[in-house]
């Protein structure tokens, strides 16, 4: 009766807290739908042509396109030709952002691709695979009176993809090429007011630098930053869940070094995905609103993928502590061929970011897809992890089978069970469900609430009411895991209910020829030892 008593109990505990989960969910898709903004916002810029006069004794390097101290301005290449001005002596100059305003700290990150405006000419086609060099600088300012400091030069190299859809005739000159945009510069911080770019184009006809590419009318970039709203709107996400999950840790850890026993695997893994968790939550990006710190990306990147691998090391190690056969998985080196194809996908993933963030630290302007051999090198490692991955989701699919398999098997031994004894193990059967069931809820929320935002105009209206669809995404989605890492220490913290003399072999049921092993985090004050003990003993027999 006490047994029966206590589950209800347990029950009706369960059902209140995932209510409440419910709630919190809900309020954090509604926080980024109805009061955070857009995520980001792209800008587009058209580039200003500047004539480089340094040789008649210019006083600064920085050429402006507008302002106060602006540059000497070209309408266009046939100007160019007319006043006998050469290409090597023509600056693309492009000030971020446009007249009258300025950038925040808020906005994180800058990212720019760039579209070439090329036309067709019969002299001066578009040769086939053909290369651009890119002379690039970006500087900055805080105030309009300010001297430029440089931040990065660079001379990089894009690959021209570009499509003419007429025939190319006399008729056709002047047309334009349709070119795929290119990458061009990624900078990991927003820390001063004002951003200057200058773009070369360096001829060199016996190097064959710049020839065949074309006639270039001119230079568009589109610049993509954070909102400085949404910024809010996530840092204080961070930094209310940071505690929240923070607290949940310690009563948990505290419960479990209250027992008498070791902890297991199962524990500790629970344990360290709360970590994991914490380490994403930990606003350290407070930080950045007043120190230049660009290798903000990168570190976001590491803290993500470490989150991302303990996440399918949990799943693993959940599904074979389940697994009920005569096997004690309780150590890591059981797992070896599942978390290995985890370890070597998160390792490639790594060193694939580090080749293109993490070089991106000294120069803004690099892409490893820029290059041949970098694009086969980034295609290998994704390549590698992507085969990883999907002998993960075997290894994972074929351990959840099995569970449920072997759960329905050994639900035969329950009713030869004492009436507390077998509404405990129904618990625990019921809440390896459960959880089986929050998992896949979870994933397909994640899939499904991408799709949405990738294929929906960013928003929807409904009346007066606008709900930004990829804000309550990233909200939504975020605030999901916590919840789910939250629930699972909840339901896995061990329990110092006594359940009396219900532990012996007779009440197990084991006379019948199997043991019953359902869960290495058996909750009681010996936890697993004693079950332990018992199928050792019940398979020697």
């Amino acid at each position: 009766m006490a047994g029966a008593i206590i589950e209800n109990m347990s029950t009706r505990k369960l059902c209140i807290v995932g209510g409440i989960l419910l709630v919190f969910q809900v309020i954090a898709f509604l926080v980024g739908g109805l009061i955070a903004p857009s995520p980001t916002t792209a800008v587009p810029y058209m580039s200003v042509k500047c004539i480089d006069v340094r040789k008649n004794h210019h006083k600064t390097k920085w050429l402006m396109p507008w302002g106060p101290n602006h540059c000497k301005k070209l309408k266009d290449f046939d100007e160019a030709v007319s006043r006998q001005i050469e290409a090597n002596d023509i600056v693309f100059a492009v000030h971020i952002p446009l007249p009258n305003k300025e950038m925040s700290p808020w906005f994180q990150f800058m990212l720019f691709i760039m579209q070439l405006d090329i036309a067709f000419k019969m002299d001066n086609d578009l040769k086939e695979n053909a290369e651009i060099t890119l002379d690039v600088s970006l500087a900055y300012r805080d105030d309009m009176f300010d001297d430029w400091e440089e931040i990065a030069h660079a001379i990089e190299i894009r690959k021209l993809k570009c499509t003419f859809g007429s025939p190319k005739t006399v008729e056709s000159e002047g047309r334009h090429y349709d070119c795929d945009f290119l990458p061009f510069m990624e900078i990991g911080s927003v820390a001063h007011k004002f951003y200057l770019i200058n773009i070369r184009l360096p001829v060199n006809d016996r190097k064959g630098i710049n020839v065949g590419i074309g006639e270039i009318k001119d230079i568009r970039l589109v610049g993509i930053h954070q909102n400085g709203g949404f910024t809010k709107v996530w840092f204080a996400m961070k930094t209310f869940l940071t505690p929240s999950i923070l607290i949940i840790m310690v009563w948990y850890w505290r419960r479990i070094t209250l027992m008498t026993r070791a902890p297991v695997l199962l524990e500790k893994v629970i344990f360290a995905l709360g970590i994991s968790m914490t380490f994403i939550n930990i606003p350290v990006e407070w930080f950045s609103i007043g120190f230049d710190w660009t290798w903000m990306l990168l570190f976001g990147d590491i803290r993500q993928g470490i989150f991302y691998a303990m996440l399918l090391s949990f799943w693993i190690i959940f599904c074979g502590e389940h697994m009920m056969d005569q096997n004690e998985r309780n150590r890591l080196s059981g797992y070896w061929k599942q978390v290995g194809p985890i370890a070597v996908g998160s390792f490639c993933l790594f060193i694939f970011d580090m080749c293109e963030r993490g070089v991106q630290l000294k120069n803004p302007f690099y892409s490893i897809w820029t290059t041949e051999v970098g694009t086969e090198l980034a295609m290998a490692f994704i390549i590698v992890a992507g085969i990883c991955l999907c002998l993960y989701f075997l290894f994972l699919c074929f351990m959840v089978f099995q569970v449920f398999r072997n759960i329905s098997g050994k639900q035969s031994s329950l009713p030869a069970m004492s009436k507390a004894r077998r509404l405990h193990y129904e618990g625990l059967i019921f809440r390896f469900k459960f959880l089986m069931l929050i998992t896949l809820a979870c994933a397909a929320m994640t899939v499904i609430f991408f799709i949405v935002s990738q294929v929906t105009e960013g928003h929807w209206k409904w009346g007066d009411i606008t709900i930004q669809v990829n804000s309550a995404f990233f909200t939504g989605i975020y605030g999901m895991w916590n919840l789910y890492v939250f629930a699972l220490m909840f339901l896995y913290a061990p329990s110092h209910k006594n359940y009396g003399d219900d532990q012996s072999n007779g009440d197990l049921g084991v006379n019948s020829g199997e043991e019953l092993q359902l869960t290495t985090t058996i909750t009681h004050v010996d936890g697993p030892t004693e079950v332990y003990k018992l199928a050792r003993k019940e398979a020697q027999e």
